[in-house]
Protein backbone atom coordinates (compact mmCIF):
# COMPACT_ATOMS: atom_id res chain seq x y z
CA UNK A 1 0.00 0.00 0.00
CA UNK A 2 2.82 2.40 0.89
CA UNK A 3 4.57 1.61 -2.38
CA UNK A 4 1.40 2.43 -4.38
CA UNK A 5 1.01 5.72 -2.49
CA UNK A 6 4.67 6.57 -3.08
CA UNK A 7 4.38 5.71 -6.78
CA UNK A 8 1.21 7.79 -7.21
CA UNK A 9 2.86 10.73 -5.39
CA UNK A 10 5.93 10.56 -7.65
CA UNK A 11 3.78 10.48 -10.81
CA UNK A 12 1.69 13.43 -9.57
CA UNK A 13 4.80 15.42 -8.64
CA UNK A 14 6.39 14.66 -12.01
CA UNK A 15 3.24 15.77 -13.84
CA UNK A 16 3.06 18.97 -11.79
CA UNK A 17 6.67 19.89 -12.56
CA UNK A 18 6.03 19.20 -16.26
CA UNK A 19 3.03 21.59 -16.27
CA UNK A 20 5.09 24.20 -14.40
CA UNK A 21 7.79 24.02 -17.08
CA UNK A 22 5.18 24.65 -19.79
CA UNK A 23 3.22 27.43 -18.02
CA UNK A 24 4.66 30.97 -18.00
CA UNK A 25 3.54 34.11 -16.21
CA UNK A 26 5.18 37.51 -16.61
CA UNK A 27 5.08 41.23 -17.23
CA UNK A 28 5.92 43.40 -20.23
CA UNK A 29 6.46 47.10 -20.85
CA UNK A 30 7.72 49.33 -23.61
CA UNK A 31 7.20 52.05 -26.16
CA UNK A 32 4.05 52.29 -28.26
CA UNK A 33 4.42 54.12 -31.57
CA UNK A 34 0.87 54.65 -32.79
CA UNK A 35 -1.11 56.48 -35.41
CA UNK A 36 -4.71 56.70 -36.52
CA UNK A 37 -5.25 56.48 -40.27
CA UNK A 38 -8.02 58.75 -41.41
CA UNK A 39 -8.73 61.99 -43.23
CA UNK A 40 -8.85 64.05 -40.02
CA UNK A 41 -5.58 62.73 -38.54
CA UNK A 42 -1.93 63.42 -39.25
CA UNK A 43 -0.30 60.40 -40.90
CA UNK A 44 2.63 60.18 -38.48
CA UNK A 45 3.45 57.93 -35.55
CA UNK A 46 3.33 59.41 -32.05
CA UNK A 47 5.10 58.02 -29.00
CA UNK A 48 3.16 56.50 -26.11
CA UNK A 49 3.70 53.57 -23.78
CA UNK A 50 2.28 50.15 -23.01
CA UNK A 51 2.57 47.78 -20.06
CA UNK A 52 0.82 44.73 -18.67
CA UNK A 53 1.05 41.03 -18.00
CA UNK A 54 0.87 37.73 -19.84
CA UNK A 55 0.22 34.07 -19.27
CA UNK A 56 1.56 31.51 -21.73
CA UNK A 57 1.41 27.79 -22.18
CA UNK A 58 3.90 25.85 -24.32
CA UNK A 59 1.96 23.02 -25.94
CA UNK A 60 5.23 21.45 -27.10
CA UNK A 61 8.71 22.62 -28.16
CA UNK A 62 7.32 24.14 -31.39
CA UNK A 63 3.93 25.74 -30.53
CA UNK A 64 2.50 27.68 -27.60
CA UNK A 65 -0.41 29.93 -26.68
CA UNK A 66 -0.21 33.29 -24.93
CA UNK A 67 -2.87 35.67 -23.61
CA UNK A 68 -2.08 39.20 -22.42
CA UNK A 69 -3.75 42.14 -20.75
CA UNK A 70 -2.08 45.44 -21.66
CA UNK A 71 -2.69 49.09 -20.97
CA UNK A 72 -1.65 51.06 -24.05
CA UNK A 73 -1.60 54.75 -24.83
CA UNK A 74 -2.38 55.89 -28.39
CA UNK A 75 -1.44 59.47 -29.20
CA UNK A 76 -2.47 61.22 -32.39
CA UNK A 77 -2.51 64.68 -33.89
CA UNK A 78 -5.26 66.28 -35.93
CA UNK A 79 -4.42 67.10 -39.55
CA UNK A 80 -4.18 70.82 -40.23
CA UNK A 81 -7.49 72.23 -41.45
CA UNK A 82 -9.31 68.92 -40.81
CA UNK A 83 -12.24 70.40 -38.92
CA UNK A 84 -12.83 73.23 -36.43
CA UNK A 85 -14.61 70.69 -34.18
CA UNK A 86 -11.50 68.49 -34.08
CA UNK A 87 -9.18 71.47 -33.61
CA UNK A 88 -11.22 72.71 -30.63
CA UNK A 89 -11.82 69.28 -29.11
CA UNK A 90 -8.24 68.06 -29.40
CA UNK A 91 -6.30 71.30 -29.23
CA UNK A 92 -4.28 69.67 -32.02
CA UNK A 93 -3.66 66.42 -30.07
CA UNK A 94 -5.60 63.48 -28.70
CA UNK A 95 -4.63 60.74 -26.26
CA UNK A 96 -6.62 57.50 -26.26
CA UNK A 97 -6.05 54.94 -23.50
CA UNK A 98 -6.92 51.32 -24.20
CA UNK A 99 -6.95 48.05 -22.30
CA UNK A 100 -5.93 45.50 -24.94
CA UNK A 101 -6.30 41.72 -24.80
CA UNK A 102 -4.22 39.90 -27.44
CA UNK A 103 -4.67 36.13 -27.81
CA UNK A 104 -1.60 34.79 -29.60
CA UNK A 105 -0.24 31.60 -31.12
CA UNK A 106 3.54 31.37 -30.61
CA UNK A 107 6.00 29.44 -32.75
CA UNK A 108 9.51 28.58 -31.60
CA UNK A 109 11.63 28.16 -34.77
CA UNK A 110 14.94 28.55 -32.91
CA UNK A 111 16.33 28.18 -29.43
CA UNK A 112 16.11 31.87 -28.51
CA UNK A 113 13.67 33.31 -31.08
CA UNK A 114 9.89 33.06 -31.05
CA UNK A 115 7.33 34.54 -33.44
CA UNK A 116 3.66 35.04 -32.75
CA UNK A 117 0.40 36.40 -34.07
CA UNK A 118 -3.30 36.57 -33.39
CA UNK A 119 -6.28 38.82 -32.74
CA UNK A 120 -6.29 41.71 -30.28
CA UNK A 121 -9.42 43.16 -28.69
CA UNK A 122 -9.11 46.67 -27.20
CA UNK A 123 -11.43 48.67 -24.96
CA UNK A 124 -11.29 52.48 -24.73
CA UNK A 125 -10.91 53.64 -21.12
CA UNK A 126 -10.97 57.46 -21.45
CA UNK A 127 -13.62 58.74 -19.04
CA UNK A 128 -13.01 62.51 -19.01
CA UNK A 129 -15.88 64.76 -17.85
CA UNK A 130 -16.31 67.31 -20.66
CA UNK A 131 -17.58 66.51 -24.15
CA UNK A 132 -14.58 68.19 -25.76
CA UNK A 133 -12.12 66.11 -23.75
CA UNK A 134 -14.01 62.82 -23.74
CA UNK A 135 -12.61 60.37 -26.29
CA UNK A 136 -15.71 58.22 -25.94
CA UNK A 137 -17.82 60.95 -27.56
CA UNK A 138 -15.66 60.85 -30.70
CA UNK A 139 -14.38 57.26 -30.80
CA UNK A 140 -16.03 53.86 -30.55
CA UNK A 141 -15.49 52.06 -27.26
CA UNK A 142 -13.87 48.96 -28.81
CA UNK A 143 -11.27 48.16 -31.43
CA UNK A 144 -10.30 44.92 -33.18
CA UNK A 145 -6.88 44.36 -34.68
CA UNK A 146 -4.40 41.68 -35.71
CA UNK A 147 -1.04 41.56 -34.01
CA UNK A 148 2.19 39.94 -35.21
CA UNK A 149 5.65 40.06 -33.75
CA UNK A 150 8.85 38.38 -32.68
CA UNK A 151 10.94 38.21 -29.56
CA UNK A 152 14.42 37.22 -28.53
CA UNK A 153 14.33 35.12 -25.37
CA UNK A 154 17.31 35.52 -23.05
CA UNK A 155 16.30 33.30 -20.16
CA UNK A 156 13.71 35.09 -18.03
CA UNK A 157 14.17 38.32 -20.04
CA UNK A 158 12.79 38.83 -23.56
CA UNK A 159 13.14 41.73 -25.98
CA UNK A 160 10.23 42.08 -28.40
CA UNK A 161 8.99 44.00 -31.39
CA UNK A 162 5.48 43.74 -32.84
CA UNK A 163 2.95 45.47 -35.02
CA UNK A 164 -0.83 45.79 -34.70
CA UNK A 165 -3.16 46.52 -37.64
CA UNK A 166 -6.60 47.87 -36.76
CA UNK A 167 -9.46 46.45 -38.82
CA UNK A 168 -12.37 48.26 -37.20
CA UNK A 169 -13.37 51.85 -37.92
CA UNK A 170 -12.95 53.53 -34.52
CA UNK A 171 -14.44 56.93 -35.45
CA UNK A 172 -17.87 57.52 -33.94
CA UNK A 173 -18.65 60.78 -35.75
CA UNK A 174 -18.12 59.92 -39.41
CA UNK A 175 -14.99 59.62 -41.50
CA UNK A 176 -13.06 56.39 -41.30
CA UNK A 177 -10.27 55.99 -38.76
CA UNK A 178 -8.19 52.87 -38.08
CA UNK A 179 -5.41 52.41 -35.57
CA UNK A 180 -1.89 51.10 -36.14
CA UNK A 181 0.78 50.45 -33.51
CA UNK A 182 4.43 49.45 -33.49
CA UNK A 183 5.58 48.25 -30.08
CA UNK A 184 9.09 47.71 -28.76
CA UNK A 185 9.81 46.55 -25.25
CA UNK A 186 11.00 44.01 -22.73
CA UNK A 187 9.20 41.15 -21.00
CA UNK A 188 10.17 39.37 -17.80
CA UNK A 189 8.98 35.86 -16.95
CA UNK A 190 8.10 35.51 -13.29
CA UNK A 191 7.92 31.72 -13.65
Amino acid sequence: MKIKLLLISMIALGSLSQVNAQLHLGTRAGANLSKIDGVSYRDKYALGYQFGGFVGYDINKIVGLQAEVLFSQTNTKVAEGASPIFDNAFNGRKRLNYVSVPVLVKLFPGSIVSIYGGPQFSFLTNKNKTVLENGQQLFKSTDFSLLAGAEVNLGALSVYGRYSWGFRDISDIGGKAKSQQAQLGVAVKIF
